[in-house]
């Protein structure tokens, strides 16, 4: 089914603007901007994009960013799997929240409630919405960047958004769009997402400090 295209931006400020003011250089200019699709979004090289108001935007990512991601599948993967909970993805793995836009947390939890048939899905991109989703912060993420992106997600039906700061090494657990609450580094979080659970910020933050 074809996706009705927004109404272009009239300048290049009124498309960052409404991206959350982010850097030009994440702005794929082909295919022209309003012009995206999710075709374009599953071309080689565009895999590490988001699709956003017919738009293709790069994933704002770094290596201490993605190491954190890692870090934080290998803390939650063997208690989702050892409990058979539902599905754990990373920075690659596209969400179609709502028709036409494509987030790429750095990491999502769907539980088995959240897929079709209680299956994990094949296509490499379906509208299904995680009940958790985490956004490791990059230099390039804006204020208004997440706070666009946590709006979509709860206006989606996601349950709860997590930010970590790489930077600050703290951890901002959302339950609603604007409603944030903060961790350190020597916190430990409850997830009511995945009962039994508890996720050691330390043992999180420390893959920053690890040496040969």
């Amino acid at each position: 089914m074809d996706t009705e295209l927004p109404d272009p931006p009239q300048s290049l400020a009124d498309l960052l603007f409404d991206l959350g003011d982010i850097p030009p250089e994440r702005v794929r200019r082909r295919p022209s901007p309003g012009t995206a699709t999710i075709k374009d979004l599953l071309l080689p090289g565009n895999r590490s994009c988001e699709l956003v108001d017919g738009i293709l935007v790069e994933k704002a990512m770094g290596l201490n960013e993605s190491l954190l991601a890692t870090v934080l599948i290998e803390l939650l993967s063997p208690f989702i799997r050892k409990n058979n909970l539902g599905i754990l993805s990373g920075e690659q793995g596209p969400y179609e929240l709502t028709s036409g836009l494509v987030r790429l947390p750095d990491v999502a939890f769907a539980s088995w409630d959240r897929l079709p048939g209680r299956r994990r899905p094949t296509a490499p991109i379906q509208q299904i919405v995680p009940d958790l989703a985490i956004e490791v912060l990059s230099t390039s993420n804006t204020k208004a960047e997440m706070a666009r992106k946590r709006r979509e997600y709860f206006e989606a039906g996601v349950v709860e958004v997590w930010e970590v700061d790489p930077r600050a090494r703290s951890l901002r657990v959302y339950s609603a769009a604007e409603s944030g609450k903060d961790f350190v580094a020597t916190d430990s979080v409850t997830m009511s997402l995945i009962p039994g659970f508890t996720l050691q910020l330390a043992e999180l933050f420390a893959e920053l400090d690890r040496q040969g």
